[in-house]
């Protein structure tokens, strides 16, 4: 990821380096108050960041000692003015403390963002996995 030439991807780095540092503070300072998003776990939609806030909470402290491993690949941005669009297919690893790969998962993350005075916040985000149509399972492995 350039950061230095697309200023969406270091929101992506940031995702990363929050998710895998389990902090709530700096995960939640990606995204705007009326944040509106369509996760993949437990509710069918988070509304504003007090409700974001409580489903990190738990996914964080879900963990215990294990951390995650965030991998964002062939991310595509596409921004005018003060919003930006974001789409990529993301790896979420889960590692122990020694970093010894022990699960993970792959997703689709769509993203809309809003340049605000303290730069680009996802306002929207969506994130998806397909589902096997002769089992009806989610595919987790891309």
């Amino acid at each position: 990821m350039d950061k230095a030439a697309d200023p969406i991807l270091q929101v992506l780095h940031d995702y990363q380096a929050a998710v895998y540092a389990k902090d709530v503070d700096a995960f939640i300072a990606l995204y705007t108050p009326d944040i509106l998003a369509f996760d993949m776990w437990g509710a069918w939609t988070y509304e504003g960041i007090a409700s974001w806030r409580t489903m990190v909470e738990g996914w964080f402290g879900s963990l215990g000692a294990e951390r995650v491993v965030v991998d964002f690949s062939e991310a595509q941005t596409a921004m005018a003015q003060d919003l930006a669009v974001l789409h990529a297919f993301v790896t979420y690893k889960a590692v122990t403390v020694d970093g010894e790969a022990l699960r993970s998962m792959d997703n689709r993350i769509t993203a809309t963002l809003r340049k605000t005075g303290d730069g680009w916040k996802i306002f929207h985000q969506h994130s998806s996995s397909p589902i096997d149509p002769s089992t009806t399972k989610v595919i987790f492995k891309r």
